[in-house]
């Protein structure tokens, strides 16, 4: 399977199928109409398209996810702050952050996660 980076259009078809998993095509082109906006052949064809890359199985006209998608928001994080900020957390956490300020509850959490991966 390639990179788990997925354009635009193909990211929020996919979010619509993590919501919902596992359901039927025809629930899934009615849902692709009202949340996208999309044809019936559209969504057939992005059907067609992430089953081929790996995403989902479409099988017995069953939709269901291969990968999760927290496995691709994971890798296109890295990406982005491989490519923006050279690997740096800190760098991408200073920009990100601006002239925001962070919540008790906010810093406490962000202290959680760091101590969590931490050596």
């Amino acid at each position: 399977m390639e990179s788990l980076k997925l354009c635009d259009s193909d990211y929020r078809f996919m979010c619509v199928v993590w919501d919902h998993a596992p359901l039927g095509s025809g629930e899934l082109v009615k849902l692709c109409a009202a949340k996208l906006g999309w044809k019936k052949s559209t969504t057939y064809t992005a059907i067609k398209k992430l089953s081929e890359k790996g995403y989902i199985q479409s099988e017995n006209a069953v939709i269901s996810v291969l990968i999760e998608k927290e496995r691709v928001q994971a890798e296109e994080s890295n990406y982005f702050v491989e490519r923006t900020f050279d690997g740096s957390l800190p760098q991408f956490l200073t920009a990100f952050l601006g002239d925001k300020k962070l919540s008790a509850k906010e810093a406490a959490e962000i202290r959680r996660v760091i101590d969590e991966y931490s050596d």
